[in-house]
């Protein structure tokens, strides 16, 4: 038994990756699957495409690694965060479509609690401002405004759950409703000071609290999954949310370590070891990890457009034919034109979090073309990473912080970004040799549990570097480029 399966659904896709006993990975499987966008703002999934996808990816890792499910010790799970499922316990049937992160339907009832000044109460207990990104309000919306649902969670026949407690019900055959701290800390129903989910909060959204999955720590007993399924029962032993899992993957285990993930949107971890910080920035206070009961925190920045701003220029716009293809594009770019491009498709997370606005450019001229756009599109995200980053070093000022950020994800294979990143920065970027952070951590997590991985100091000595960017950019240059990008940004709030 000397295989992890590590399971990562996705936004878009959903993945299984199986590693060696060396943490090396032997097979890879891969679906997308739709989006649906019924409305403005709002952002679904179809429920059984989630487990489909999830279970046919298993089996096909299985079959290209040319194993058997006896050849696994344990499987490891991380998850896109937030997204709501609610589906009946007797039949397993969603009762709707899930909300996705994505998702701004909740906007209005988020300005009304607001305006009752409830803000205060969610950000003390959950370490969450009151934004429709968290599960909360969706799990609100959905007993609001699916005929019966209310009345049928309070006679207890409905569960709630984030894609890994779904996933873990359906692969235990409906035994285990369970997840872990990192999940629950980013529902807005959940204490991470006292590690127990919030009545107060739970009344006050009229959520039974029968609904709610029991909460376990990242590296734990989540069940056996049936045999049927892949050929033999296997022990479910690790669950964290993606960016935490990512966090845990690239061993930012020392208080002041940071993290950012590149994927459809952007995610920024600074771990601040048992402190919880009170953010005085709109950032969020959350768990990076918990183990033996104890749980780590960490500040978070949410940016909700990253790698989806690529995706964009290849569907949206049609400029490029691949996401390839936007890094060679922007080397081409008039150097002499300074466009600034705000991602606001669905809103502002961090450090403004402003769900109404909306995506703008700004300096264009009658040479503007597909070249500047791609240029502006990569760096976006830099400076989207700054805005983090600069909000973390003020809310954060323990000595122990290096500045290094360690990156991960899609768009960290750009060699172009991250240097824009670096430079913008004015900071090292390192790139790990393993860019599959996020299922790698979550697979330490499992093999950690089941015995055949080392502990945390053995896997921190273990993360090796790729390549190191360092800053090339003048400071005139850096702070004037800054400037623009504040400006463009204070005239998008202004407009929404």
């Amino acid at each position: 038994m000397t295989y992890i399966l590590a399971i990562d659904q996705g936004t878009t896709s959903s993945r299984a990756i199986l590693f060696d006993a060396n943490m090396q990975i032997t097979a890879v499987a891969q679906e997308e699957f739709t989006q649906h966008f019924p409305q403005s703002g709002w952002v679904e999934h179809e429920v059984s495409d989630l487990w489909a996808s999830t279970a046919s990816t298993c089996r096909g890792a299985i079959e290209k690694a040319g194993i058997t499910a006896h050849e696994i010790a344990a499987i490891g799970i991380t998850n896109q965060r937030e997204t709501t499922i609610v589906w009946d316990k007797d039949t397993g049937q969603a009762i709707h479509k899930a909300i996705i992160w994505q998702d701004r339907r909740t906007s209005d009832m988020c300005k009304m609690l607001k305006a009752d000044g409830f803000e205060a109460e969610i950000t003390a207990r959950t370490g969450l401002l009151l934004d429709p990104y968290f599960s909360g309000t969706k799990l609100k919306w959905l007993l609001d405004n699916v005929d019966g649902a209310r009345e049928k969670a309070k006679a207890g026949k409905l569960l709630f759950g984030t894609v890994d407690s779904y996933l873990i019900w359906k692969l235990t055959g409906g035994k285990s409703h369970v997840t872990d701290a990192t999940n629950a800390a980013r529902t807005m129903l959940y204490d991470i000071r006292k590690g127990r989910w919030s009545q107060t909060i739970c009344d006050r959204f009229d959520i039974p609290m029968a609904m709610l999955p029991e909460v376990r720590d990242c590296a734990s007993d989540f069940g056996m999954t049936r045999a049927d399924l892949f050929g033999a029962e296997l022990p479910i032993l690790g669950v964290a949310g993606d960016q935490q899992a990512a966090t845990i993957g690239q061993a930012c285990f020392a208080p002041g370590m940071m993290k950012s993930t590149y994927g459809t949107g952007c995610f920024a971890l600074l771990n601040t070891g048992d402190t919880c910080v009170q953010s005085q920035n709109r950032l969020l206070g959350t768990i990076a990890y918990q183990f033996d009961g104890k749980p780590t925190y960490a500040l978070e920045g949410s940016i909700f457009i990253a790698g989806a701003v690529v995706q964009w220029l290849r569907d949206g716009l049609q400029i490029i034919r691949h996401a390839k293809d936007t890094q060679a594009l922007a080397e081409t770019a008039d150097p002499t034109q300074e466009l600034y491009l705000i991602p606001a498709f669905t809103g502002l997370g961090a450090p403004y979090w402003d769900a109404e606005a909306r995506g703008a450019i700004y300096g264009l001229t009658r040479n503007s073309g597909p070249a500047e756009f791609a240029r502006a599109a990569l760096e976006s995200v830099g400076f989207q990473t700054k805005d983090l980053l600069e909000a973390m070093k003020s809310d954060w000022q323990a000595s122990e912080t290096d500045g290094v950020l360690r990156v991960d994800g899609g768009m960290s294979a750009s060699d172009w970004s991250m240097q824009f990143l670096s430079d913008i920065l004015g900071a090292p970027v390192d790139r790990p040799q393993v860019l599959e952070t996020t299922a790698l951590g979550a697979a330490w997590l499992a093999g950690m549990r089941a015995g055949i991985y080392p502990d945390q100091d053995g896997f921190a000595k273990n993360w090796s570097l790729d390549q190191q960017f360092s800053p090339v950019m003048d400071d005139a240059t850096r702070n004037r480029r800054y400037a623009g990008w504040k400006d463009a940004i204070a005239r998008t709030l202004v407009q929404s």
